[in-house]
């Protein structure tokens, strides 16, 4: 079904808004609602202050559309004050500040928790007779309104902040309650099945990836031939292995391992190769070598050439979270302009004995992973480390080199058309939440009428949710192996 515009529309009077419906009111939302800051943690009282601990919501526990109730702590705060800062059913929830694409998306509070109080960075918007809270967390998902809080936001780098003045500012267009509630119920409908075909490219990328993560286990430790006979490798995470390969380790297949050098660099990638740059610890995420994962060298420093990336070259991490922490890759050219920084290692094989991208396969096998993570050290579990020894000492089953090159062909082969399909889902999902966005901006800013809409009718099926029901249909129709 393809919905109408309105019969009749007036300037609204706010340019990033366009024209509304004639009949809808558009003012600031201190018409309409009132804002309330928050308690701070820490706050000292006398001792003859008598004080209530109660669990209240921190930014982090305010996201994108709901709160995260795993993480919920108590503040000590005055029992004189609790009214003040207890949250209601239907207050809608905004960060003070975070992320620049997620800033002013506010969330509505059910009250899943009793008597629940809320950060000082938490802004609590109590809406009147006239709005609903539902209506407003919408229109903060709308793209006008994202206009709004970017431009009346303060910027640092990709975060931002917003002064409570500036939210209760933000001019907003408002049609009678019963036309709330009928747009409401219409982008329910619409965004819930949109999320499901989400979910769907979800669940397919994480199939790809498990599927993707097994073709390269087996490879790397069984080899290509099933009747091939085997070998106790010795290793008991290795298991078995083909009976002419060779279980080494890392160290002696290799003829320098060094680290690079983090000089402090510009915020922003190279633009030319007559540039240089430093490559950033996550060029080498999910073992796929990304040359734009770099920081400019200032115009003053001048450049190391011993330090500069070659093809072959195999890079890991040897600092970040611990998903990602021994990430290995390996650049298919050279790149002149581009240094290794001190948070990876490099290590160039023996050419006689060892394939570079089959070693960088076998370091990312799940069981290497797995070895690599129990290694990792460090005092915050969000930054890990690997010293050299971690790499060098980890067992190696060496396959002949000609062998390792067959494999490593395999590999390739077979993961590719996995890849590709992983590609095809996250641009579908992407395009899928692209077209949620779009609905929800053209139903809450008045572009289509939708109070003819009942349940079971559709908006216009467009070619991204044909494709998406299609993709659907296959990730339960049947396993991504059947492709490959």
């Amino acid at each position: 079904m393809s919905f109408p515009k309105y019969p009749e529309y007036k300037d609204s009077g706010v340019e990033w808004l366009g024209e509304v419906p004639v009949h809808w009111v558009v003012g600031p939302l201190r018409w309409y609602a009132t804002i309330q800051g928050g308690v701070a943690k820490g706050k000292s009282y006398s001792d003859d202050t008598l004080t209530v601990d109660l669990p209240y919501l921190r930014v982090a526990n305010v996201q994108d559309g709901h709160v995260d109730l795993s993480s919920v702590n108590t503040v000590t705060v005055a029992l004189s004050e609790v009214d003040r800062y207890r949250l209601q059913p239907g207050d809608v929830l905004m960060n003070e500040g975070g992320d620049n694409d997620k800033l002013g998306r506010g969330t509505v509070w059910q009250g899943e928790i009793a008597d629940c109080l809320h950060q000082n960075h938490v802004f609590a918007i109590r809406p009147n007779q006239y709005l609903l809270p539902y209506w407003l967390s919408m229109f903060t998902r709308s793209s006008a309104a994202r206009s709004y809080f970017y431009l009346y936001s303060k910027q640092s780098t990709n975060l931002a902040s917003i002064s409570s003045s500036n939210v209760m500012s933000c001019p907003l267009p408002l049609p009678p309650t019963a036309e709330q509630r009928q747009i409401l119920s219409f982008l329910d409908n619409e965004t819930a099945r949109i999320d499901a075909l989400v979910a769907e490219q979800q669940r397919l990328i994480e199939l790809l990836k498990e599927k993707r993560q097994a073709v390269i286990s087996h490879a790397v430790t069984k080899g290509l031939d099933p009747d091939v006979p085997m070998k106790d490798s010795g290793v008991e995470w290795l298991g078995e292995v083909p009976a002419h390969w060779r279980i080494t380790r890392v160290k002696h297949i290799v003829h320098t391992v060094e680290q690079g050098w983090s000089p402090q660099c510009e915020n922003s990638p190279v633009e030319s190769e007559s540039e240089w740059g430093v490559l950033k610890v996550g060029c080498v995420n999910h073992g796929r070598f990304v040359s734009q994962e770099n920081k400019k060298l200032p115009d003053n420093l001048s450049p190391r050439l011993d330090l500069c990336i070659k093809a072959d070259d195999v890079l890991i991490s040897r600092a970040n979270t611990r998903e990602l922490v021994g990430s290995c890759a390996v650049p298919a050219v050279s790149y002149p302009n581009l240094m290794l920084s001190d948070k990876l290692f490099r290590l160039r094989v023996r050419e006689t004995v060892a394939d570079p991208r089959f070693l960088a396969f076998f370091m990312g096998a799940p069981q290497t992973r797995q070895q690599i993570e129990l290694e990792a050290t460090g005092a915050s579990s969000s930054m890990l480390n690997i010293g050299q020894s971690t790499v060098l000492e980890m067992p190696f089953p060496c396959p002949p080199l000609e062998e390792q090159a067959k494999i490593r062909d395999e590999i390739i082969k077979q993961t590719w058309s996995l890849l590709d399909l992983a590609g095809q889902a996250l641009e579908l999902q992407k395009r899928l939440e692209e077209r949620r966005s779009a609905l929800i901006s053209a139903a809450v800013t008045g572009k289509i009428d939708v109070r003819g809409w009942q349940v079971g009718q559709h908006a216009e099926q467009a070619e991204v949710l044909l494709a998406a029901e299609e993709r659907a249909a296959y990730v339960y129709g049947k396993e991504p192996s059947d492709e490959v």
